[in-house]
């Protein structure tokens, strides 16, 4: 079984093209937008008739409220989006 190294600090990386300053860095707006195109949210919410399901965007905008979870997963996959649960 292989172990995993420790992570390295900042000092003691040398090779230029390996350093933290040259890793491509990412703004809030980009990092929000991950997903919007590959995954889509299930989240069970509690109403007065029982419970439901919400589809979120991976942005977290709420899309659409479902009654089963077998129907919010099958209205992602067919906008070929990839469910992900929430709890």
């Amino acid at each position: 079984m292989s172990r995993l190294n420790p992570p390295m600090l900042e000092s003691e990386m040398t090779d230029d093209a390996n350093t933290i300053a040259d890793t491509p860095r990412i703004s809030i707006e980009d990092l929000g937008t991950l997903g919007l195109d590959q995954v889509a949210f299930i989240k069970p919410v509690r109403e007065e008739d029982g419970e439901h399901f919400v589809v979120h965007a991976a942005d977290g905008t709420a899309v659409r409220l479902f009654p089963t979870r077998e129907l919010a997963e099958l209205a992602i996959r067919q906008n070929d989006l990839q469910p992900v649960s929430v709890h």
